[in-house]
Parts: structure tokens; sequence; C-alpha cells
């Protein structure tokens, strides 16, 4: 048996990092089956009421997952980064699909020996997840792929996560803002 590429690792504490997130959120999280990661879907979270001011009582969100080590460049308060594969960038860019759908990137230090750190009192996964909403965004000229800007403040972590829910079960679909100059 070969152990994991570097890439496989980076993919795999993002699940791990998805995973806590919703855990701690009191939300559950599963992992995509095939037909759904052919479409560009990695997890799916759904969370369960009282909402605040909610109309649903349950809701779900699909999620597209990306791991990177390359630090991100930012543009006014987002981060910028290349998704690569357009078709994936159109699957989340529809607004004809019932389940909203975000892209969440986690972005890990360059060493994969910084990446995850234990001792008798934690086990640390270093750096920090973001989301971003890409439904409604402009086509792509690009074959291969597009930059998207995650905004700075839409952290993946159980606050942000619980806001987005409750968001979803008023009906607010978030849509994609693109870059700020």
């Amino acid at each position: 048996m070969r152990p994991l590429t570097s890439q496989n690792v980076e993919s795999e504490l993002s699940y791990a990092y998805i995973h806590a997130v919703a855990a701690s959120a009191s939300m559950g999280c599963e992992v995509a089956g095939r037909h759904d990661d052919g479409a560009g879907i990695d997890a799916k979270i759904t969370a369960w009421g009282p909402f605040s001011g909610g109309v649903l009582q349950e809701v779900d969100l699909k999620v597209q997952l990306k791991a990177t080590v390359k630090p991100p460049s930012i543009v006014g308060s987002s981060f910028s980064y290349s998704l690569a594969g357009i078709a994936r960038y159109d699957d989340l860019r529809s607004v004809e699909v019932a389940t909203p759908r975000i892209l969440v990137v986690l972005f890990l230090p360059a060493h994969a020996e910084d990446w995850l750190s234990h001792s008798d009192d934690a086990l640390l996964l270093r750096n920090c997840a973001y989301w971003v909403s890409l439904r409604g965004a402009e086509s792509s000229s690009n074959a291969t792929s597009q930059t998207v800007y995650l905004p700075r403040v839409q952290k993946f972590n159980p606050v942000g996560l619980a806001g987005l829910m409750t968001s979803l079960s008023r009906f607010e679909l978030p849509t994609y803002k693109g870059s700020e100059p």
C-alpha cells in the first residue's frame, strides 16, 4: 500500500475541518456519494431549527472543498483563489439548483509538518478555511480555471456556519459579489 500524496492529505484535512466545524455547530455533515462528487459536491451539511426568524426547520447545504498550501493573495477585503476546472465553477455558480452550494477553501501552512499538531491538551489543525457562494457569478472565458474571491469575513467556523444556515432558513440565498478593488 502506498502512502497518501501530499494533495490527498490536504484533501483529507479539509474534510476533517468541515466535519469538526459542523459538529461544533450541532449540525450533521456527510461525505457526498459518487454521484454528487461527479457534480462537484464533496459534502452535505444539514442544520435543524429552530432558527432565529427562520421559516424552514431543516436546511441543507452542499459543499465543494479545496485545500491549498499556496498563500492567498489579498484583493480588497477578499482572498483570491484559482479554482481549477470550469465545469466545477459552472456547477457552483448555477442558480438552477434547489440546494445552495458553497466553495470552502482551507489555507494550510506551507510546510506539511506545520499542518497538524497534538498534545495531551489539544489537537490543532492550523490556519483557517473561508467560504464563498458563487451563485450567480459570471460565466468564465477561461478554459481551465477561474479566479474567485473569498471574503475574509466569511470564515468557515461554527458561528459563521450557523449564521449562513439561519439565512438559508429564511430563503436568503447568498450570491457572488466578486472582488472589491
